[in-house]
């Protein structure tokens, strides 16, 4: 799987965000693309610590979870209830955080101590940037991007 620290894997995935409008529609699902961009970037913010949720998410034990990290993510995959996006999002905001967020994730070392994840458990550099890549590729396939 693509680590999000690549330099090239990053660019891709920067100019995928920038290609985002108010007005794209999912493929699937029911989030409006401004709920997806709050979502990653709650996702992101579990990565650097600037986000907080209860225990939740599959009932499986991290170990599991970690060891489905290189697998394709499928569409319905359960999402955190704390990670649901539930009004409107500002766009724009939420999308400037996003490539905030992905500069701050990228520029901390792989082999620095990273947040537990409140389902994945303490992760490895490698693993959260194999995860966050995965995240937001799917949700940007999503939204045909």
């Amino acid at each position: 799987m693509a680590l999000l620290h690549d330099p090239q894997v990053r660019s891709s995935i920067e100019q995928r965000v920038r290609a985002l409008t108010p007005d794209t529609r999912p493929a699937w699902g029911k989030m409006s693309v401004d709920q997806m961009l709050w979502h990653v970037n709650q996702a992101l913010g579990l990565s650097l610590g600037t986000v907080t949720v209860g225990r939740g998410g599959p009932p499986l034990p991290a170990w599991i979870l970690r060891a489905l990290i290189n697998i394709p993510m499928p569409k319905g995959v359960p999402t955190h209830p704390e990670l649901v996006a539930k009004k409107a999002y500002d766009f724009n905001a939420e999308r400037a955080r996003l490539l905030n967020q992905i500069v701050a994730l990228t520029a901390r070392p792989l082999d620095s101590t990273w947040p537990k994840h409140p389902a994945f458990g303490q992760m490895s550099g490698k693993q959260v940037s194999t995860l966050s890549h995965k995240h937001l590729n799917h949700h940007l396939t999503q939204f045909g991007v």
